[in-house]
């Protein structure tokens, strides 16, 4: 039972590591290439970006952080 918790927190942590990755590079390039562009509605893409930057790295910590819990607890 163990094992299977530990592999199911491991594939959760890189999962969350690797969609936070994702997210940062898609508002670096939201950031850099639609600077004064409206964004399908829901606002500039700059603003956009800024947002994906701040959500993707807090879910990259918390992935990183995952990852550590899951190494030295199972």
């Amino acid at each position: 039972m163990a094992k299977s918790k530990g592999m199911a927190g491991a594939v959760f942590a890189l999962s969350t590591f690797i969609i936070g990755g994702i997210l940062t590079f898609t508002g670096l390039g939201l950031i850099a290439f639609m600077k004064n562009q409206d964004l399908l509605g829901w606002g500039e893409g700059r603003s956009i970006g800024i947002l994906l930057v701040c959500v993707g790295l807090l879910a990259s910590i918390m992935g990183v952080l995952v990852m550590r819990v899951i190494n030295n607890r199972l």
